[in-house]
């Protein structure tokens, strides 16, 4: 009895699946050193079939950091846009920023993006992907930024130079994620520790300098 319509539907998308989850072994083992040969190979396919799903590698590599990290502006809003005060939604995004850095999955697609961005491989589409989110990103912390000082939960100052140093501040901790993931995920730093950096300073502080 041949196969239904359905039933193929769901033969290729387990087989796209197996494809994109051998990838993701390869690459972290090779980076992009790693051909479709070997994925395929990982994958227990034909080369011919490989090719059937992607163009290319770099197809493969553009679908395993869309997985991890989605082309969604509207996540970050919706953040912005959260019941509570500014500070309680600036903590939240904070908090989830730094819980995903110990997550599997996205941590393993920022090793992906680190092999890419050591070799000069980093495909354009990734590249403008990563642009686009990092630039939501900084514009959803500068709106809260500006509300928490308007409503004294952030301390006064250029919202520019308060929004570098939280980036700054990120990236060292995704830096230190990818290069050891499990004593990252033993001393995670809480949120909140984080989140002094923005404090207003207070009278007692300002007494005791």
């Amino acid at each position: 009895m041949p196969r239904t319509p359905e039933a193929n539907q769901r033969i290729r998308e387990a087989q796209r699946a197996r494809i994109l989850e051998s990838a993701r072994s390869v690459f972290a083992r090779k980076g992009m050193d790693a051909t479709i040969t070997d994925i395929a190979a990982e994958a227990q396919i034909s080369l011919g079939l490989a090719y059937r799903y992607f163009d290319d590698k770099e197809a493969i590599f553009c679908e395993l950091i869309k997985q991890t990290i989605p082309d969604n502006p509207a996540e970050f809003q919706k953040l912005v846009e959260m019941p509570g005060t500014p500070g309680e939604r600036l903590a939240a995004l904070i908090s989830g920023i730094v819980g995903a850095r110990g997550q599997r999955e996205p941590l393993e697609a920022h090793q992906l993006l680190q092999h890419a961005l050591e070799t000069g491989a980093m495909p354009e589409e990734v590249r403008q992907l990563l642009g686009k989110r990092y630039q939501t990103l900084l514009a959803a912390m500068r709106q809260l930024i500006v509300e928490g000082q308007a409503s004294g939960e952030v301390a006064p100052g250029d919202p520019d130079q308060l929004v570098a140093v939280m980036g700054a501040c990120l990236d060292g901790l995704t830096r230190w994620a990818l290069r050891d993931p499990e004593q990252f995920r033993a001393y995670v730093p809480d949120a909140r520790i984080i989140l002094r950096l923005l404090l207003p300073v207070t009278n007692e502080e300002k007494v005791s300098e």
